[in-house]
C-alpha cells in the first residue's frame, strides 16, 4: 500500500492534536514520551515523533515515516524516537492497533513501582474501565509491568511478551505508560482512562491510610 501525501499530513495533524493536548496535562516531562498513528499495515508503515523535540511546541519536523523495523522509510535528517521500536511491537502484534501513545506521569511511575512486584496492577469496579472497552459489571482489569531494561531490544521483547488485545496497555516500571486504540481517537481515550484509574487509586491508598491513623486508639 502505497502512502499518499494526504494521509501523511492527515497523520501529522492528528498527531500534533494529540502532543498538544498531553502537553498542556504535563504528561511530556523534560521532552519525554513518543507518538505514533499506523498508515499501512503491508507493509508495516507509522508515523512517529522525532527524537530530543520538545513537545509543547509545533514545527515542521516534528514527524517521520518508519518501518516495521523502526528505520525511516524517506530520506530524512530527524531521527526516530529512541523507542519507536515498541511501536513497532505493538503493531505488529495487535492488528487492529492504529495509534500507539506514551507518557510519563507521577501516577503511572508510581503505580508502576508499587506493583512491580506483582508485575501487574489490577483494578475492580471503576466506571472509568469503560473507557478501555471493558463493559462488564463489576470489571476488573490488570495491566501489565515490565522492567525498564536500558536496551531498547530487549525492552520492546519484554513488552512482546505481556501485551494481550484484551487490556490496551503496558506499564513500565518508572518509565511510564503505552496505550493503543483503533485510533488516535480510541488510543487518547484509554490514555485518559488509564491516568484517572492510576489517580484514583493512588488517592484511594491516601486516604485509606490516613483513616486508619485516625481510627487507632491512642495507647498510654
Amino acid at each position: 500500500m502505497s502512502i499518499t501525501l494526504e494521509s501523511k499530513i492527515d497523520a501529522f495533524r492528528r498527531l500534533d492534536e494529540a502532543k498538544l493536548t498531553f502537553a498542556k496535562r504535563d504528561w511530556f516531562p523534560g521532552t519525554s514520551g513518543n507518538l505514533s498513528i499506523k498508515l499501512s499495515d503491508s507493509p508495516l508503515t507509522f508515523a512517529v515523533t522525532a527524537s530530543g523535540k520538545d513537545k509543547t511546541k509545533l514545527s515542521p519536523e516534528d514527524y517521520l515515516l518508519v518501518d516495521g523495523d523502526a528505520k525511516p522509510v524517506e530520506a530524512t535528517t530527524l531521527k526516530p524516537s529512541a523507542e519507536t521500536l515498541i511501536h513497532a511491537v505493538v503493531y505488529k502484534n495487535i492488528p487492529n492497533a492504529g495509534a500507539c501513545f506514551h507518557v510519563h506521569t507521577l501516577g503511572n511511575n508510581l503505580v508502576s513501582e508499587l506493583y512491580f512486584g506483582q508485575r501487574a496492577f489490577s483494578i475492580q469496579g471503576q466506571e472509568l474501565i469503560k473507557g478501555l472497552g471493558i463493559w462488564e459489571e463489576n470489571a476488573q482489569i490488570t495491566v501489565p509491568i515490565v522492567e525498564n531494561f536500558a536496551d531498547i531490544p530487549k525492552l520492546a521483547q519484554a513488552i512482546e511478551k505481556v501485551i494481550t488485545p484484551e487490556i490496551p496497555g503496558v506499564l513500565i516500571r518508572n518509565h511510564g505508560i503505552y496505550t493503543w486504540g483503533g485510533n488516535d481517537f480510541e488510543a487518547k481515550r484509554h490514555l485518559e482512562a488509564f491516568e484517572f484509574l492510576f489517580e484514583y487509586h493512588l488517592r484511594w491508598l491516601q486516604l485509606s491510610q490516613a483513616v486508619q491513623k485516625q481510627t487507632v486508639p491512642a495507647t498510654f
